[in-house]
């Protein structure tokens, strides 16, 4: 609890210092906002003199800022952005950042023997820059950190059901596995032929391929909750890879990238690099029909990404859907459905599937998530002479929360809030879960103010 109280003053104290400090200069390294963009009334300011150029998508020249997910992925155009920006005479460089300090209670009930309950603070911070290189091209750099090891240990937070990774050689089952200290460094660049047609290349040391949609915590029908989805491991789990390189092209309203990219999940140790092998790779087809929708489809070749189990290779297919509408001035609806298969060979495809959703209505937020996942034995870590060896356990969860901004140091909002979810899972696994297990938070948010 003392690193967590720790983390939060720090946080707070330096970063609203920061924001302090650049409000307060010239025009030539002063924070700004972007053209008409504006604070809820949580957070009023007088942008009427405020003037910029605009950031562009960090892959295309000619698209918006607000279509960057992670790694090089799609958001809708029209999707809310939490972060604030500062600007010199060449460069444009955007923070952003995320702390959950929270109680959780993984089977309040003690229905079963797998449940768990922890202080912590799930959290990652990035920063990020551009800048144009000649008529056409642009520089863009991205990293992102987490102090997810040193707060909750190596062993991550309790949630049930979740699995991938490991801790002291021993697979990670019923909690989230923390992120690396050095989740993404990355450059890249981007060159436009027409306003129509562009291409890129990014490479990143950690970085992200090609797979998948935008990752949970960077996409606004999820970032609301502090918890990963529990088919993480089938939908986004390569965001954070040591070793990526991928091309793409844009023409309009379509895309297709291709990725080169280290397929072993990090490993125990949270603050080194692991080693580059570029052993795996993968292709995504992007499409965004309108500035409401972003679509995706994706399919992979993992090489060995689990340490346990080294001669497992996954093809990991995916297809997403996210959607974003804006109401009103600071009223926002985000969902996103998402479906992912791992598929080792001789063995049946694991399927998993997801729908969430968030509504802001000013300093209100309220967000829920459903999850469908096939959980296998050894993802399980069950007795195979009891369970059978190829036996596959369906597993629902829903989650319901809601939290509030109670109120902000300079360009920071502090939330309050809290969720709940309910488990569903075969009858089969009762003795170790219980039936219908039940789990619960509560948690104060840190996170920059909406930009739009």
């Amino acid at each position: 609890m003392k690193k967590i109280i720790s983390v939060f003053v720090v946080l707070v104290f330096s970063l609203s210092a920061f924001a302090q400090n650049h409000m307060h200069h010239g025009s030539d390294s002063s924070m700004h906002m972007m053209p008409g963009m504006n604070m809820d009334h949580a957070m009023p300011m007088d942008h009427s003199k405020m003037e910029m150029p605009s950031m562009s998508s960090a892959f295309s020249p000619n698209l918006p800022m607000t279509r960057n997910g992670s790694g090089t992925s799609w958001l809708p155009d029209a999707s809310p952005m939490y972060a604030y920006m500062v600007h010199s005479k060449k460069w444009m460089f955007m923070f952003h950042g995320d702390v959950f300090i929270r109680y959780n209670h993984q089977d309040i009930g003690s229905k079963g023997s797998r449940g768990g309950e922890k202080w912590d603070a799930p959290n990652m911070l990035m920063a990020m820059g551009q800048r144009k290189v000649g008529k056409n091209g642009l520089f863009h750099f991205s990293a992102m950190f987490s102090l997810d090891a040193a707060i909750a240990g190596g062993s991550g937070y309790p949630l049930l059901f979740q699995s991938g990774e490991t801790w002291d050689g021993k697979p990670l089952v019923d909690r989230q596995h923390p992120h690396d200290l050095f989740s993404e460094l990355s450059v890249s660049y981007a060159h436009a032929f027409s306003k129509k047609a562009d291409a890129f290349i990014y490479v990143g040391y950690p970085g992200e391929p090609a797979l998948g949609p935008v990752t949970f915590m960077h996409r606004p029908s999820g970032m609301d909750n502090p918890d990963a989805p529990i088919g993480h491991h089938w939908e986004d789990a390569t965001h954070i890879t040591f070793g990526v390189a991928t091309v793409g092209f844009r023409y309009g309203k379509f895309r297709i990238e291709g990725s080169s990219f280290t397929g072993r999940e990090p490993d125990e140790n949270r603050y080194n690099f692991d080693k580059p092998l570029f052993d795996s790779r993968s292709a995504r087809l992007s499409f965004n029909p309108n500035r409401e929708w972003a679509l995706q489809v994706s399919h992979g070749f993992i090489k060995s990404p689990e340490a346990l189990h080294p001669d497992e290779d996954v093809y990991r297919t995916t297809a997403s859907a996210t959607y974003s509408h804006q109401f009103a001035k600071a009223t926002y609806f985000n969902a996103t459905a998402l479906w992912g298969m791992n598929k080792i060979k001789e063995h049946d495809g694991e399927n998993a599937a997801l729908l969430e959703g968030s509504l802001h209505i000013n300093r209100t937020a309220v967000y829920g998530r459903y999850e469908w996942v096939q959980k296998s034995v050894e993802e399980l870590n069950l007795d195979e002479t009891v369970y059978g060896h190829d036996a596959l356990f369906p597993v629902n969860v829903a989650t319901l929360g809601a939290a509030y901004d109670l109120f902000h140091i300079g360009p920071i909002r502090i939330a309050g809030g809290g969720q709940m979810s309910m488990y569903f899972a075969d009858s089969k696994l009762d003795n170790l879960y219980g039936k219908n297990p039940i789990a619960g938070e509560v948690y104060l948010r840190i996170y920059p103010g909406l930009m739009k």
